[in-house]
């Protein structure tokens, strides 16, 4: 940043960032004036920073991840994303967590844990959507008991966790769709 910006010495931005502690509220709070909180779609994702040139030994939050570009295993930080897009088709991302192997948590859990955080910053969406990482039965229940509906990809491993709502889509791949008024009995 102290190279865009001329008036900014290094040493300035490294103090700034050491002194500020951003949290995902700090993100949710900043966008929450700018869009409609009711009624759209909320989408959970991932995504890896590489880190190849990094110790995970000295950093913690780098690890070795399976990541499909580079169809191998790679030293990465992962980053859980939850964007937000409104009635009227804006699109923000409201929260956000770094994958902490020390915390011993899954990216399932982180996922649940941002969407109630979320729900409780005052967010109605009406469905969710994520891709097929995301298709365990606890989160499907999870989203189901929170009364939303949702829209998501499932692993070929889990095809046995639907009984009705199971299409595919255009590329064969299998999805699953709940309207919000489904009955969480309905799932196994």
């Amino acid at each position: 940043m102290a190279e865009i910006l001329e008036d900014l010495s290094h040493g300035s931005v490294n103090r700034f960032l050491l002194r500020e502690r951003y949290e995902p509220k700090d993100l949710f709070n900043e966008v929450k004036p700018y869009i409609n909180l009711t009624g759209g779609t909320l989408s959970g994702d991932d995504t890896v920073i590489d880190k190849p040139y990094s110790d995970p030994h000295l950093t913690e939050l780098i690890g070795y991840f399976g990541y499909g570009k580079h169809h191998r295993i790679v030293k990465v930080i992962q980053l859980i994303t939850l964007y937000y897009t409104d009635l009227l088709g804006k699109s923000v991302p409201i929260n956000y967590q770094i994958y902490n192997k020390q915390e011993g948590k899954t990216k399932n859990d982180y996922l649940r844990e941002m969407i109630a955080e979320v729900l409780a910053w005052g967010l109605q969406p009406k469905t969710v959507t994520t891709d097929a990482w995301y298709s365990s039965r606890e989160n499907l229940r999870f989203i189901r008991e929170k009364g939303l509906g949702l829209f998501m990809g499932i692993a070929n491993n889990h095809s046995s966790l639907v009984r009705c709502c199971y299409f595919h889509d255009c590329f064969g791949n299998p999805v699953v769709v709940y309207p919000p008024n489904l009955l969480i009995s309905q799932l196994r």
